[in-house]
């Protein structure tokens, strides 16, 4: 056969095709568990620092030994032990009919249009009382799904931390929800009034400090509406009726024990 004849060349890229998609596949194959404990551990290192307690150095698992992860029923706002949270993934829950729950579009402020029947959240607990409830949340923004941790003090009320690890906003813009000094400017806002209702919102501009409903209000991100507005509703969806709000509830009048 000619060495620059078509079927020479042709072969020769086959092989070179067949023996680097063999190749990629024993990596991906290879390298599956530990791409897993790589998310499982990123996962528990985006939790701890949305409740202030991560120590850059310091042995993840170590630092996570201080968190209980639980399972919630949203509907019934309880604890329960159906699964393992360990294994538990609300994201492929979501998605099997069985465990999951269609919004209505009237009140799918998040966008998201179908969401887990049970979600995992994370007790910070000292001697058996709770210091810091972490809960999952996320929501469309202007072109992602932004998927974070917000951390409320023992009040279940005060917000101890705030944080997405997700997303595809725009850098700059949207993505600015990265930011440090707009993650801390999250501490010691409120989420409820004396009724239960979710009063918290992303304002346009800066909050004035001295205005009455300043502990109400975050800042909103500059050239950024949409993943402003989606931040809001992401958190007026799932701190409310039809997220954990009957589940912190149930806290706060301790039926549901720890």
């Amino acid at each position: 056969m000619s060495r620059d004849s078509t079927t020479k060349v042709l072969s020769v890229a086959f092989l070179l095709c067949l023996v680097c998609s063999i190749l990629v596949s024993a990596a991906a194959v290879g390298l599956s568990d530990r791409q897993e404990k790589n998310k499982a551990e990123e996962k528990k290192r985006n939790i701890l620092l949305a409740a202030g307690i991560y120590q850059e150095g310091e042995p993840i698992a170590e630092q996570f030994s201080k968190i209980e992860a639980r399972i919630v029923d949203l509907q019934s706002g309880r604890f329960t032990d159906r699964f393992d949270p360990a294994n538990f993934d609300s994201r492929i829950a979501a998605r099997d009919p069985q465990f999951s729950y269609q919004i209505p579009e009237a009140l799918d402020l998040t966008g998201i249009k179908r969401r887990s029947q049970y979600m995992d959240v994370y007790l910070v607990l000292q001697d058996g009382k709770l210091q810091q409830l972490i809960l999952p949340v996320y929501g469309k923004g202007l072109w992602s799904t932004m998927y974070g941790f917000i951390a409320l003090a023992a009040d279940l009320n005060t917000v101890q931390g705030f944080a997405f690890y997700e997303h595809g906003e725009t850098p700059g813009l949207g993505g600015e929800i990265d930011n440090p000094n707009w993650k801390k400017q999250w501490q010691g806002k409120k989420i409820y009034d004396e009724q239960g209702k979710v009063l918290i919102a992303v304002i346009k501009g800066t909050v004035d400090r001295k205005a009455p409903d300043a502990a109400y209000q975050a800042d909103g991100l500059a050239g950024a509406t949409l993943t402003s507005r989606g931040v809001e509703n992401l958190l007026h969806y799932w701190l409310g009726e039809n997220g954990y709000r009957l589940f912190i509830e149930n806290l706060k009048r301790e039926e549901a024990k720890l």
